[in-house]
């Protein structure tokens, strides 16, 4: 069973590209993370900018990874 997480944190980007890099919360990036219940990291996803949507950052990651799998819950 796998845990997903998406966090902002905190960047130290190239002045260039700092732009995209602006929100809320200052200068931060999105990082989508999946890891076991034991906190074995199986996924690391950290190339968004931090004003894009969790959402979106999901549907990348589940369209261009065959790394990230998301199982049915069964009850």
């Amino acid at each position: 069973m796998r845990v997903i997480n998406d966090n902002h944190v905190l960047l130290n980007i190239p002045i260039e590209i700092q732009e995209k890099f602006q929100g809320r919360k200052g200068t931060t990036g999105n990082v989508l993370v999946a890891i076991h219940f034991d906190l074995r990291f199986t996924y690391v996803l950290a190339r968004w900018e931090g004003s894009v949507h969790d959402s979106r950052i999901l549907g990348d990651a589940l369209l261009k990874s065959s790394d990230l799998k998301i199982q049915k819950c069964i009850k």
